[in-house]
């Protein structure tokens, strides 16, 4: 590609992207160009994204570094059913976690960005036949959680995010 910006689409993801989350160094500097850009974009559109990206719903995942402290934000696709919301933790496939679940997993408060407003949520790692059947159900709605899934022996992480009440 001539341009140093990624392009902000699914294509990108799919081309460029994808080896470079799966990586054993990933992911890299390609990753957090295309995220910082990504984050950009969704907030200044009121998390709406344009092109084939808008034909998945998108959130920015906020964690505290479980090893930092500090907050990093990601930009993840979620799945709702029956007003359950779930994420998961593919790094398209690759034989390791992803950092964001680590961190997660550390610190399971985090805040989720894909309405009007900001949601605090806790974080809860599905296991057994719950995380099986909810992860054949995110496999049948975009397939290609199941090849991600083909491509490593580890169990990929099912995430269920539960809003919680912030006092007023």
């Amino acid at each position: 590609m001539a341009s140093d910006q990624p392009e902000l689409t699914i294509e990108y993801i799919r081309d460029v992207l994808a080896e470079d989350i799966r990586s054993a160094a990933g992911p890299g500097k390609a990753t957090g160009e295309y995220n910082r850009l990504f984050i950009e974009s969704f907030r200044e559109n009121g998390g709406r994204m344009s092109g084939g990206l808008a034909q998945v719903p998108w959130m920015l995942l906020t964690a505290t570094g479980a090893k930092s402290g500090k907050e990093r934000t990601v930009p993840l696709a979620y799945f709702e059913r029956d007003g359950r919301f779930f994420i998961i933790a593919s790094k398209g496939g690759a034989l390791t976690h992803p950092a964001w679940f680590h961190n997660l997993r550390a610190n399971p408060d985090v805040v989720a960005e894909y309405g009007e407003e900001p949601v605090v949520a806790t974080a809860i790692v599905l296991e057994g036949d719950e995380r099986d059947e909810v992860f054949a159900w995110v496999a049948d709605q975009n397939s290609t959680f199941a090849k991600y899934q083909s491509r490593t022996d580890r169990v990929i992480p099912v995430v269920e995010l539960v809003p919680r009440q912030v006092p007023d």
